[in-house]
């Protein structure tokens, strides 16, 4: 009787489940997304088939469907599977898995995989109760993290683990989780409310499946559509369609080229109200560092290269900051695209032929016989000198008078422009003076 009441408890619990978990599929086939670890043919997917997966932890943002992968793991391995969570179990919940595994193995020859979710939740000390079981074989650790694991896992424990980096899910993927939604649902929905919501997801089948599961609710009976998805979502609908996206994209970028803050901020803010991913947000202003502001203001890629990185550490909304002072920083830097010049120009010739010899001096001369054959032989070494500096030729010869990078006038270039000068004058009176 107490079997029966525990199954039926079960049944009831399953059916009211939220519709993320209720379409958590059983194996590996049935996972959407991630088709760089679950694709045909594909590292973790191999892994699988085989049942020859060894520790690992699944590191990525949230609703990127880690424990998705490890339950689909659990359907398609001949090992015991245990489920337990770092941010309700302790070290003697470990320990009684441990125990059981060994057990297992021993009587029954059936290896354990241990799924342990929030898996950075555990310190140091609890990760490395872990160790000697995973070391010895025992068990078999699936760890699941939103965090770096360099910085939250414990190093032994990481060794030991392989790291599968799992990505926000595409538009395809999260469309195609949102019909499965509507099937298990028995609904549909306007292709409106669907843009939508693929729209407002970044990459969170969770969140998306979250939101669809209320806005149906608000549209019992009938189909979903757009008004049931704003206010599933608390937000209306932003006109943002594949052309707008690239429309505001090439606004921000022109308006940081064009020094306004006011544009800059502007669009910035449509993107991220839109839902665009701010990492896409991050690596445009990186490359626009380099193309648009360049010398002028050297330590303009480093507040890039920074806001990109506090994105991953923090995630947004938080973010939202760091990418604003960016933006600004960005916007009011001076401009100069000198560096992307040379490196374009340089390419073109290099590709036109505008090839040579490197001139002898240049050359490695660090092995036995370097010297016989004239390699680096009469360089001098610019450290020697009181001015850090000796005139010498350091491009072929027949490149020797090409320039691709001239400075501009604007912020620290002026003073790349006048070193440069006072080098070429310095180099023109030592030749006089021969």
């Amino acid at each position: 009787m107490s079997d029966l009441f525990s199954s039926a408890a079960e049944d009831r619990l399953r059916e009211q489940a939220p519709l993320a978990a209720r379409l958590r599929p059983s194996t590996i086939d049935d996972v959407v997304g991630q088709e760089h670890l679950v694709g045909p043919g594909r590292s973790l997917r191999r892994l699988v088939e085989r049942d020859k997966l060894t520790s690992a932890i699944f590191w990525g943002p949230p609703g990127t469907g880690k424990t998705t992968l490890a339950l689909a793991v659990a359907g398609s391995t001949r090992r015991y599977f245990v489920q337990l969570s770092a941010v309700t179990a302790g070290v003697r919940d470990v320990r009684e898995v441990i125990e059981d595994a060994r057990q297992r193995l021993g009587m029954h020859g059936q290896g354990t995989i241990l799924f342990l979710d929030e898996i950075h939740r555990f310190s140091k000390s609890q990760q490395d109760a872990l160790l000697p079981a995973v070391e010895d074989g025992t068990l078999t650790l699936i760890g699941a993290t939103t965090e770096n694991p360099f910085f939250e896992i414990n190093a032994p424990l990481r060794s030991r683990s392989t790291l599968f980096r799992l990505e926000p899910l595409s538009p395809e993927a999260i469309a195609t989780l949102i019909q499965r939604g509507l099937t298990a649902l028995g609904t549909t929905a306007s292709a409106a409310a669907t843009d939508l919501l693929v729209d407002r997801a970044a990459g969170d089948g969770r969140q998306v499946l979250t939101s669809l599961e209320v806005a149906v609710a608000l549209a019992h009976p009938g189909r979903v559509d757009l008004t049931h998805v704003e206010a599933a979502l608390g937000t209306s609908a932003l006109r943002y369609g594949r052309d707008d996206h690239y429309d505001v994209v090439s606004a921000f970028i022109k308006s940081m080229r064009g020094s306004d803050p006011q544009a800059t901020i502007y669009y910035l803010g449509r993107m991220l109200q839109a839902g665009d991913d701010a990492r896409f947000i991050a690596r445009r202003m990186i490359i626009f560092a380099s193309e648009d502001v360049g010398m002028a203001d050297p330590t303009s890629l480093l507040v890039a290269v920074a806001a990109a990185q506090a994105v991953e550490h923090v995630g947004l909304p938080e973010a939202q900051l760091n990418l604003s002072q960016a933006a600004i920083h960005l916007a009011t830097a001076p401009k100069s695209n000198r560096t992307a010049l040379a490196i374009w120009g340089v390419r073109s010739d290099i590709g036109n032929g505008a090839l040579g010899e490197v001139p002898p001096h240049l050359r490695d001369g660090h092995y036995r016989g370097a010297s016989e054959l004239g390699h680096g032989v009469g360089y001098r070494y610019p450290h020697d000198e009181e001015s850090g500096w000796v005139e010498q030729q350091y491009l072929p010869d027949g490149l020797r008078d090409r320039v691709w990078y001239e400075p501009s006038h604007h912020g620290r270039e002026r003073e790349v422009d006048r070193r440069m000068k006072e080098l070429r004058a310095a180099e023109v009176s030592e030749e006089d003076s021969r």
